[in-house]
């Protein structure tokens, strides 16, 4: 194994510790790629990479924006590359020169999967599965960080909790799609081809007003039209609960997971974020934090029973494993609805009484 260490060994350092003008495989610039660059988690991951090392790893190093369509408004530093990953000319390309990280996060969501099997079947699988063998074809095995999901667990969830045992029985085709990959990652890792990661993530927030292939945008929208002091008739109840973690904090724990040396994940390579469970009344709460108790009555309940069930009825949530590898959830809803929608200091606070 030629050029430095894989990251999982260059993460045993302290976190403070940089590795300046680091060099990766065959003793060329570090190469860290990012898939989805163009979505709402990967566009925040890009700039968060430019903005500051990944911690234990690399300073410095080629960034790579990678999907069908990237924003004008990238950092000028990155790289980017605008292609279909389902095209296996624009993968050779891609992996021309190999990758040291790789964050993973493009794929077809949920509804749009479930509508179109065939497109998320040929996205979230085929070509992920051609990315991993690209990868495995590497001298020295890569850090993948898959962003999995919570949809491997399907519905109806336990009542009394989900933790690192649960079972996964996806409802869902995306669900199906991403614990696919997770059993794969699982092998590569255990081979030694891939030093790979599958988190699940929760809902994410606050993501864009736009019509998409999310189901659970209601999520999002609430936030969105409570900070415009709009009404808001929410598909589920308000007792309805629900896992939930902002952009930010998502973010952060990518990057987390990237710095983690390899020894201290085991065989074990897919697992739970930390997470808030809260009801859509605590969101209320929390958001009511920062513009003011009246946003209460801006809300209204007429629950779908498909997306109550969907998404609505969520145990509590035990994250042992990440725990002790330290990843983190935001810590209160007030915090999660600030850092959801990156509220300035002027919006924090105002309107409170």
């Amino acid at each position: 194994m030629g050029g430095v260490a894989p990251i999982g060994t260059l993460a045993d350092c302290r976190e403070d510790d940089v590795v300046v003008g680091a060099t990766g495989q065959g003793g060329q610039v570090v190469r860290i790629g990012v898939t989805g660059a163009g979505g709402f988690v990967g566009t925040a991951l890009i700039h968060r990479l430019v903005a500051k090392d990944i911690g234990c790893g690399f300073a410095n190093p080629t960034i790579v924006a990678i999907d069908a369509m990237l924003p004008a408004d990238l950092p000028t530093t990155v790289e980017r590359a605008e292609g279909d990953l389902c095209d296996p000319s624009f993968r050779q390309q891609l992996f021309a020169e190999p990758f040291d990280v790789l964050f993973h996060l493009a794929a077809v969501p949920g509804g749009a999967a479930e509508r179109d099997y065939s497109a998320g079947w040929n996205l979230n699988v085929e070509a992920a599965v051609a990315m991993l063998e690209l990868l495995a074809q590497q001298k020295t095995p890569a850090r993948l960080v898959f962003a999995s999901s919570i949809g491997v667990f399907g519905v109806p969830l336990p009542k009394t909790s989900v933790d690192d045992e649960t079972l996964p029985l996806p409802s869902m085709s995306y669900g199906t799609q991403k614990l696919i990959l997770e059993a794969l990652i699982a092998d590569y890792a255990r081979r030694k081809l891939v030093d790979g990661i599958a988190v699940r993530l929760p809902g994410i927030l606050a993501r864009p007003r736009v019509k998409g292939g999310h189901l659970s945008a209601y999520m999002s929208d609430i936030l969105h039209s409570l900070r415009a002091g709009e009404s808001f008739t929410c598909p589920v109840s308000e007792d309805s609960s629900s896992w939930f973690m902002s952009r930010y904090r998502c973010v952060e724990n990518l990057v987390h997971a990237a710095a983690l040396p390899s020894f201290s994940l085991g065989p074990r390579r897919a697992f739970n974020l930390p997470a808030l469970r809260l009801t859509m009344t605590e969101l209320v709460d929390g958001a009511a934090v920062h513009f003011g108790s009246r946003v209460r009555s801006l809300v209204s309940y007429e629950p779908d029973a498909a997306l109550q069930a969907q998404f609505g009825s969520y145990p509590p949530l035990v994250t042992a494993i990440a725990d002790r590898l330290g990843f983190k959830h935001d810590g209160s809803a007030a915090v999660l609805v600030a850092e959801a929608l990156g509220l300035d200091p002027v919006e924090i606070g105002v309107g409170a009484a």
